[in-house]
């Protein structure tokens, strides 16, 4: 390992937009980061339902996936791919055994699902699954920009972020459960000319 730009790692952590984001794409967005490296960073935006439901646009998984049971927008960049994100309880990691077929590891108990393998491979496995259109992307160095501009906060994730069932919620719940003064930006009005 050369010390040159050594990048930190963050993934399997959670990016939370902070008020001062601009970005309507962004707007109080949660994001898993599935990858983070030199080569820049890719994460899915876990608070952002859309009115699709799985069994329209992949029938097999419907089952699987968990409430609200519908497809999430993961974010802007390719918003016809669809990405499947488990929780498998227990994880990979133990060394007791080996990770399902079908499921990647991203951190911890959360993982990536091959949504071309059959659902039935992975069914008795998952905890929970989630499905994304699309994912949110950044270039090489785009992303700790960003932190250096205070675009976003960096917290540890929990495997119950991915199948929150109330994601609309998960903004604040996220923030709250931070110490000190990142608890209280969660009380921050949704629209702060009504202060």
């Amino acid at each position: 390992m050369s010390g040159m730009t050594e990048v930190s790692s963050l993934t399997g952590r959670l990016l939370v937009a902070t008020p001062a984001l601009a970005d309507p794409n962004f707007d109080r967005a949660v994001v898993l980061l599935l990858d983070h490296d030199e080569e820049g960073s890719l994460g899915i935006v876990l608070n952002r339902p859309t009115p699709v439901d799985v069994g329209d646009i992949l029938e097999g998984w419907a089952d699987l996936a968990g409430e609200p049971g519908v497809v999430f927008q993961g974010g802007p960049v390719s918003l016809d791919s669809a990405l499947g994100v488990a929780v498998v309880p227990g994880g990979a990691g133990a060394g007791t055994t080996a990770a399902p077929l079908g499921w990647r590891q991203v951190h911890g108990a959360i993982g990536l699902v091959d949504l071309e393998a059959p659902p039935e491979l992975l069914a008795a496995a998952l905890g929970s699954l989630r499905i994304f259109a699309g994912y949110a992307g950044w270039g090489p160095g785009q992303l700790e920009d960003e932190l250096v501009e205070g675009a976003w906060y960096v917290v540890e994730s929990e495997p119950g972020d991915v199948s929150s069932p109330v994601p609309e919620r998960l903004w604040r719940e996220v923030l709250r459960r931070q110490r000190g003064d990142l608890a209280m930006v969660a009380t921050y009005p949704d629209d702060p000319s009504l202060n």
